[in-house]
């Protein structure tokens, strides 16, 4: 095995550039949030949906920051490590398509239904369009608990990313057992001297936490832009250097077919109804809450046509880098030139490791290091300051707002909830990700977005379908948490997945049972109560009357 991986945890002390470099990006992060802070207004329309005064760009960057998490970088390069290169027809190469057809069937009917009805949530108008405020008490805490699983994914991803690139920085602060070889050798552990998970997870939190305070959704729209360029440019840059390094394509590729030849193909791995499966999983956009959030911050419908066009686009710009570094690390792995730190409590090699062990054995510039993890975090911080900010936007609308009255409190007092429950869910979320490090990111986000998959027939019923009512929601609603909270606990607390590393029931995931009764819950409900009133038809569907 090559030991120049092991380099950084010999005892001497590696560079810290990369650390200082990812410390000046924080700072940068903060002053960005102090910057947007002064244009806030003071209002709680301003904080919660930046008084809708966002543009094309700005819009297409927080759009596509915000469905780019940990899950697409991190997620997706420890996939294709054990998965191989069918892991981009997964979810990428339709996710672009089906995500702009989201945007334009559903996104700007929802913007025009909240600039003309004020609506700062996404519950608002399902309370509005189903006539009924005890809906909303049954929508929070379901989309609160799936937005939580999204929330772990970006903060387990900053944990298995800062720790492998800063190893060896401080040897004796952050010591790990060495491994003992049966022949006397003595390996140092890859992940000695690192900047431990619950350090960085910490860090992290603090700053998304600190600037967006200043400005509620207009800090995350401005951060989220400067976060989406700064992945995109150093994404490209990995890319090249990993590969140069490698020797070219052709020659990363030939490592690949080499020692790990089953990476490159996807039949025999993935079969076909588990291929299509995965189809219904982008649909998930379609029912995110803090999606819709920055749907309302649009200037007008016009915003929306550049993030319809280019958003495929940006998907393919880091799902195909990130998913060939994950196909390299595996090819190396296998050839016993790299080492993958291992899943908490021994085991095998920890997938989520593999873009970041990349980074930090193949890119010898600590400058460029620094700059590479910056732009993983990035990543991860544009998406989590949305949820954070959505939740908070939540809370003070569906909950309090919708339980005290409209009048009962000012502005102050509004923007007051929405940072106390935002602290509150950072903290819980924090000490979750800590106990669950060792979890998939893959697989994490891909329960997350099953359950907004499956919610999907309601926003689409709710649009276009005039006879659905607030039985049919009620089903749709129901259907989805019976069915959903079944595969779950299946998988989750019963491993039924356990030992083919994903829980398939007759060989398509459960996503595709849940939604089918999504669907039927919707219709069957619908059809059996009585259909909306007039007004209601009258507010979302004037052509009918």
């Amino acid at each position: 095995m090559n030991d120049a991986f092991f380099l950084a945890a010999t005892g001497e002390s590696a560079s810290r550039t990369p650390l200082y470099v990812l410390l000046v990006y924080m700072g940068l992060l903060m002053g960005l949030g102090v910057m947007s802070g002064r244009l806030f207004r003071g209002t709680s329309k301003d904080y919660f949906v930046a008084s809708q005064s966002i543009g094309p760009f700005m819009l297409l960057m927080s759009v596509f920051g915000t469905t780019m998490t940990g899950f697409a970088l991190v997620g997706s390069s420890g996939k294709a490590f054990s998965q191989g290169i069918g892991t981009y027809g997964l979810m990428a190469s339709w996710s672009g398509l089906i995500h702009s057809a989201v945007f334009f069937v559903i996104g700007i009917k929802l913007w025009s239904f909240g600039k003309k009805y004020g609506y700062v949530t996404q519950i608002q108008f399902f309370r509005d369009r189903f006539d009924s405020k005890q809906l909303g008490y049954i929508l929070f805490p379901i989309l609160v608990l799936l937005i939580i699983p999204y929330l772990l994914v970006g903060l387990i991803s900053v944990m298995k990313v800062v720790q492998p690139i800063t190893s060896g920085m401080f040897p004796e602060a952050f010591s790990l057992p060495d491994k003992t070889l049966p022949n006397g050798k003595v390996i140092p552990h890859p992940l000695a001297g690192g900047v431990p998970g619950w350090l960085s997870g910490l860090v992290v939190s603090c700053v998304v936490l600190f600037y967006i305070f200043f400005g509620g959704v207009r800090s995350a729209a401005w951060a989220n832009t400067f976060q989406t360029v700064v992945f995109m440019i150093t994404g490209v840059i990995a890319f090249y250097m990993i590969a140069d390094k490698l020797g070219g394509l052709s020659k990363a590729v030939e490592i690949v077919k080499d020692n790990a030849p089953e990476k490159l193909v996807r039949e025999g791995s993935i079969g076909d109804w588990h291929f299509f499966s995965y189809l219904l999983i982008p649909l998930s956009v379609g029912m995110f809450p803090h999606l819709f959030q920055h749907w309302l911050t649009a200037k007008n419908a016009k915003s929306f046509k550049l993030t319809v066009i280019a958003h495929p686009i940006c998907i393919a710009i880091v799902w195909v880098p990130c998913i060939l570094i994950g196909i390299w690390a595996a090819g190396l792995y296998a050839a016993g030139d790299l080492r993958i730190p291992p899943l908490p409590g021994g085991g095998g090699p920890n997938a989520n490791a593999a873009l970041a062990t990349m980074v930090r054995t193949l890119v010898e510039n600590p400058l460029l290091s620094g700059l590479l993890m910056a732009g993983i975090l990035a990543a991860i911080m544009s998406s989590l300051d949305s949820q954070f900010v959505c939740l908070g936007t939540m809370f003070t609308n569906d909950v309090v707002v919708a339980a005290g009255g409209q009048d009962k409190y000012s502005d102050k007092q509004l923007i007051f909830f929405s940072r106390a429950f935002i602290v509150g869910i950072v903290a819980v979320s924090y000490v979750m990700a800590l106990y669950l490090q060792g979890s998939s990111v893959f697989s994490l986000g891909v329960w997350c977005f099953s359950g907004f998959a499956a919610l999907f027939p309601l926003v689409f019923a709710a649009v276009y379908w005039k006879r659905a009512s607030f039985g049919g929601a009620v089903g749709c609603i129901l259907a989805t948490v019976v069915t959903w909270f079944y595969f779950f606990y299946q998988d989750i607390f019963l491993d039924a997945g356990k030992g083919h590393g994903e829980y398939l029931v007759g060989n398509v995931m459960p996503v595709t049972y849940v939604f089918l009764a999504s669907v039927a819950g919707m219709v069957v409900g619908s059809m059996l109560s009585k259909p909306p009133s007039k007004e209601t038809l009258g507010k979302f569907f004037p052509d009918a009357t």
